[in-house]
């Protein structure tokens, strides 16, 4: 007979979004059974080459959940943040925009940690709270009946569960199965993500060039490294992603520029496309979207993974609530504090993303002229700079509790 279990909440997807909302729950709620159900299991070192920039508010989550300390000797605090707009070949690209204010308390509004360190960090931190991690498993189907999902799974077994919260990335499956409609479109762009080492130190200063291509972001690791999110036209990314070592770091330098000393490599090339996908609903009656299954955004604001942090404070919060006040924490009604919650900021963020791409990543002069007046404008304002540093620390809006550090 197949396996059949029991839990209250199951998550499947194990990447950092599905792992934090795990854990808080399981901190919040003791005596909630938690299930999270990885498709992918664990992977080898250095399989994902990214970094990811951790805001203010989600290094505050981090650490009320007892994880920041796991990652901390690893995370390279963001001391400032620099703006050009430029052609590919100018000599000089004068930096239009900075942001180098820390936040009122003396902390910096990001923090740039390897995601491979980030979701070892969560998967301990889960392990050691009593949640069940298994061996590599897929949710095949589920369908509701009466005051619980039954999920059907891809080995055979079953589980019966309260909620079933899919947190299976952007091209989820099970958003489609739970008939969830997406608004959704490519952008013909494609991240080519590699790590450099450079001569000179960077200070923790982070730079972002718009090309005509799209973004090149030049984000600070620990020691005189740094992570690149290079956005390049999707067929001149896979030509050069095919090329040599000599040709591709050619064509980098080009783009970085030398203000770091030489270059080199330190790691491999790694590309992903880039496109928007929105979900139209956040909830069905004992499911819920989570993190990059309910918004795939660009990367031009480096905000894809701080919304994912703050699904998952969000839903812990009301998950957890409802569990206190003895109310079911799969109803639809209990849910749709979480649609009403988070679906606003997370269309809000991909229409904001989706606007600065189409903005910057185009050639014509009088736009750069224009775009550069207003960066202009905007780093003379005080007032408008503290506000993008505040959006861009995640303390915008109405904040979850675990993000103003506070626990559940």
């Amino acid at each position: 007979m197949a396996d059949s279990k029991r839990a209250d909440v199951v998550i499947a997807g194990g990447g950092s979004a599905g792992l934090t909302a795990a854990l808080a729950i399981k901190r919040g709620a003791p005596d909630l059974d938690v299930m999270l159900i990885d498709a992918a299991g664990a992977k080898p070192a250095g399989a994902d080459q990214r970094a990811s920039a951790i805001a203010a508010a989600a290094k505050r989550m981090l650490d009320t959940l007892n994880v920041w300390e796991r990652v901390a000797d690893e995370a390279q605090p963001i001391n400032a943040m620099e703006i050009t707009d430029s052609a590919t070949g100018d000599a000089v690209r004068p930096i239009f925009l900075t942001f180098q204010e820390p936040l009122s308390d003396g902390e910096p509004f990001a923090h740039m940690v390897p995601n491979g360190v980030l979701t070892e960090a969560l998967k301990d931190a889960s392990t050691a709270a009593g949640i069940e991690i298994g061996a590599p498993e897929t949710v095949r189907d589920f369908s509701v009946e009466g005051s619980s999902v039954k999920l059907s799974l891809g080995s055979g077994g079953s589980v019966d569960a309260r909620l079933l919260v899919a947190a299976d990335g952007v091209r989820s499956g099970l958003r489609g199965k739970a008939g969830i409609a997406t608004v959704s479109w490519r952008y013909k762009q494609m991240a080519i993500v590699v790590t450099v080492a450079h001569e000179r130190p960077h200070h923790g200063v982070a730079r972002e060039h718009f090309l005509p291509s799209g973004p090149f972001a030049i984000l600070p690791l620990k020691g005189n490294r740094s992570s690149l999110v290079w956005t390049e036209r999707e067929a001149d990314a896979k030509k050069l992603l095919a090329e040599d070592e000599f040709v591709f770091q050619i064509e980098l330098e080009r783009r970085f520029g030398h203000h770091l000393g030489e270059l080199s490599l330190d790691g491999p090339r790694q590309g992903y496309p880039l496109g928007l996908t929105l979900a139209r609903d956040f909830v069905r009656p004992h499911f819920a979207l989570l993190g990059d299954a309910a918004h795939g955004i660009h990367p031009v604001a480096g905000q894809g993974l701080n919304l994912g942090f703050r699904d998952a404070a969000a839903l812990a919060e009301i998950v957890v609530d409802a569990n206190r006040l003895g109310l079911d924490i799969g109803h639809i009604e209990t849910l749709k504090r979480y649609e009403q919650w988070r679906r606003f900021d997370s269309w809000q963020m991909g229409v904001t993303t989706d606007v600065l791409n189409r903005l910057f990543s185009k050639e014509n002069k009088m736009l750069r002229t224009a775009r550069s007046v207003g960066l202009g404008i905007v780093d003379r304002l005080p007032f408008l700079k503290q506000n993008f540093i505040k959006e861009a620390a995640g303390l915008g809006g109405e904040l979850p509790r675990l993000m103003r550090g506070e626990a559940l």
